[in-house]
């Protein structure tokens, strides 16, 4: 993966962590969450507001949890209920029948109740559209299931799935179809989950990249950015410092690629030519060394 395709599966990421929890789930504002490039390989939020800064480690350790999916239950979340389905005779005695069941999260609810809810919601889809193959691959968990016996259960599920969900319950779903999906949820509940810096975010001892200095592993600048620009934000076009210079810098690659910066493609191989700007990157990434390696003077020490 390149450095680019690497910042724009991190950004996606970081899209996420605001979205669907800092803003969400959370409550902050916009104005409360600052964004930063860090510089280097990711992107910062700077939460500032005056109850956030009471957090030690062990509340920050937690909302790391809630936003990475460590400890969800989804047994508490899908709990289990029983209900009455009549009474029979039998002889003389009366015996009363009941029906286990899980309840489903309305669509009012929010957190991972709701986010749990739109994951049965696709799986249930999935079960009906997706090929075989392609399912168990999604869903690990299913793997053992044949043919027959799933395409029996997205029959069934299909079948009850908007009834299902305009009650809240799977009442009328077998126990083996409620425990097919509840597999099916299993692993696709990671999935929600935002990726953050689990030994860095608790750890209130740490400093933080101050914006506007330069990072000393690429050269590129730690930038503030707002949430709008954060979607299409590319580091190697609004990161780059001014100062740098676009005069002729001669580097030898350490292998071969291609490189997009500042609107310009570079082709790179061996020794070449590059942009000042361009140079301190490759060389800060160790993609490149200084100057080319034919003209270099003979090492005194190795």
């Amino acid at each position: 993966m390149t450095y680019s395709e690497m910042m724009v599966e991190i950004r996606r990421e970081m899209i996420s962590l605001c979205d669907d929890y800092l803003y969400s789930d959370l409550g902050f504002t916009e104005d409360q969450v600052h964004i930063c490039f860090s510089g280097g390989r990711g992107y910062h939020a700077h939460l500032r507001t005056d109850d956030i800064y009471t957090l030690g480690t062990r509340e920050r350790r937690e909302i790391v949890d809630y936003v990475s999916c460590q400890g969800l239950d989804l047994d508490r979340i899908f709990r289990v209920e029983k209900a009455s389905t009549g009474t029979r005779q039998y002889g003389n005695s009366t015996y009363g029948g009941t029906q286990t069941f899980r309840r489903i999260p309305s669509a009012e609810q929010g957190g991972w109740y709701a986010k749990t809810r739109k994951l049965m919601v696709e799986a249930m889809d999935d079960v009906r559209s997706m090929d075989l193959r392609d399912l168990r691959k999604k869903y690990p968990s299913i793997a053992k299931k044949d043919r027959e016996t799933v395409a029996k259960y997205a029959e069934h599920i299909g079948m009850l799935e908007q009834t299902m969900l305009e009650r809240g319950t799977m009442q009328g779903l077998t126990n083996f179809e409620q425990e097919f999906i509840m597999s099916m949820l299993k692993d696709a509940a990671p999935r929600m989950a935002s990726e953050v810096d689990k030994p860095v975010t608790p750890d209130i001892k740490r400093l933080i990249r101050l914006p506007g200095s330069v990072h000393g592993k690429t050269g590129l600048r730690v930038s503030h950015l707002t949430r709008n620009q954060l979607t299409d934000y590319d580091p190697l076009k609004y990161a780059v410092p001014d100062a740098y210079t676009d005069e002729p810098v001669k580097v030898t690659m350490k292998k071969d690629m291609e490189l997009d910066m500042l609107g310009q493609h570079f082709v790179l191989r061996g020794e070449t030519e590059v942009p000042e700007y361009c140079a301190v990157f490759l060389v800060g990434r160790r993609y490149a060394g200084w100057g080319w390696a034919s003209e270099a003077g003979e090492k005194l020490f190795g």
